[in-house]
């Protein structure tokens, strides 16, 4: 009860600033995620020159992905203890001013050695931006609008990824590898502008259980919810990750429609996050089980209909509304789960997600060369289904826990109480 008062409280306190701000925050933060991400995945296309000209080779050149994973995780991790007690404003403004100084490092590094440092700030920001995200939208505006704020901030991920790569593919062609990773300097720096402006005070909140962020799972709902998000990106990255081979091979299409397929799958996202923002209020965790569900009836049907690039084209199509909407649907889960600390949530599950990226892409790849893409869709239809049924089981939870708590005899807090029983 104590813990409700204090997020009614906050509401109340934060939903003082001028509406029109938190949406314009909103959106400069849209702006933030776009630049980020172009940044994150702007070596897909530009691993060759940058093994030319920093005299290594493309596989380790193809490292500035994964180092850049590693450290999102560890921030992830630590940044909400770390900056206990700092406005989260300043913190926001640190982490963009990291991105710009990391974008400037990457395009003059000298060697590899400071281009991979330049990689690593990146994956600070990302892991420390992404941590706070949710927090701070459920900050930012109403409570009632979180979904559909977190569908743009995630509208803003899904246009990047689908630009990233060919962007950085045309801008390297004309002005070379380091033109194109110092073009985001200046979104940037358009984005550290429009935060400053638009971004109210935000003082770090103290919350009953300060400390790792490990802590969360102690709480109900929880730790299903969080092997849930495991699941579903696992597999959702086992199939997508090896996506290009399988058209190449199976569905025998030339690089010009391959292209095309993945601007489609791209294209169909950013529909995605535009369309999931208005269900989520009242569908949650129908959306919870039935997108992965539906996600792995496309990985099975791949597999049946490969040869039919019509069909694959829809496929995708539908591979791509779900699968860039899903995100949006639980970071919402996140924000009415731990409604009193989304921070320590938001790290968790950031490093949740990181990591099955990670487990998915290496154990897709490792039985697309063992046993072929038959294997490895399998296997990624598997983890989603299974991803489905535990959010099923987490939704007889929640329904549990409502049920529990209308059932429950009226307590009576008073206001005078809540500080010290809170504590």
């Amino acid at each position: 009860m104590s813990v409700q008062i204090e997020t009614a409280e906050r509401y109340a306190r934060d939903e003082t600033a001028p509406r029109a701000q938190g949406w314009g925050a909103v959106f400069a933060l849209t702006l933030c995620v776009a630049t980020l991400i172009a940044s994150e995945f702007m070596p897909v296309s530009l691993l060759t020159p940058i093994a030319t000209d920093l005299h290594v080779t493309e596989g380790r050149a193809g490292q500035a992905i994964a180092i850049s994973g590693i450290f999102a995780v560890l921030t992830s991790l630590v940044i909400s203890p770390a900056t206990r007690g700092i406005d989260r404003r300043r913190v926001l403004l640190a982490l963009t001013v990291v991105m710009i100084a990391s974008g400037v490092m990457v395009a003059l590094a000298p060697s590899a050695g400071v281009f991979m440092a330049g990689r690593a700030l990146i994956g600070v920001v990302i892991g420390g931006f992404w941590s706070m995200s949710a927090a701070t939208v459920m900050r930012l505006v109403p409570e009632q609008d979180v979904p559909r704020a977190m569908g743009i901030l995630n509208g803003g991920n899904a246009l990047a990824t689908t630009v990233a790569a060919p962007l950085g593919s045309f801008l390297g062609q004309y002005v070379g590898w380091r033109g194109a990773f110092f073009a985001v300097v200046p979104l940037a720096l358009l984005t550290l502008g429009w935060l400053f402006m638009s971004l109210p005070s935000m003082p770090s909140e103290r919350t009953r259980g300060d400390g790792p962020v490990f802590r969360v799972l102690r709480r109900r709902q929880v730790p299903l919810g969080m092997a849930a998000v495991t699941l579903f990106f696992l597999g959702q990255f086992a199939l997508f990750t090896y996506l290009r081979p399988f058209l190449e091979t199976v569905t025998r299409v030339n690089v010009s429609t391959l292209s095309l397929l993945l601007l489609v799958t791209g294209g169909a996202g950013l529909v995605g996050t535009w369309l999931i923002g208005r269900v989520l209020r009242t569908r949650l965790y129908s959306l919870l089980i039935a997108m992965p569900v539906a996600m792995a009836a496309i990985a099975i049907a791949l597999t049946v209909l490969g040869g039919v690039p019509v069909a694959v084209a829809v496929l995708l199509a539908g591979w791509g509304l779900i699968g860039t909407a899903a995100p949006v649907a639980w970071w919402t889960w996140l924000s009415k789960v731990l409604p009193d600390d989304a921070e320590a949530g938001g790290g968790l599950m950031v490093a949740v997600i990181q990591l099955a990226i990670a487990l998915g892409a290496t154990a897709g790849g490792v039985l697309h060369d063992r046993s072929g893409y038959q294997s490895t869709f399998a296997v990624s239809a598997a983890a989603l289904c299974a991803s489905a049924l535990l959010a099923g089981i987490g939704w007889r939870q929640a329904q549990r826990s409502s049920r529990d708590e209308r059932e429950a005899p009226p307590t009576t807090v008073s206001r005078a109480e809540t500080p010290a029983r809170a504590a």
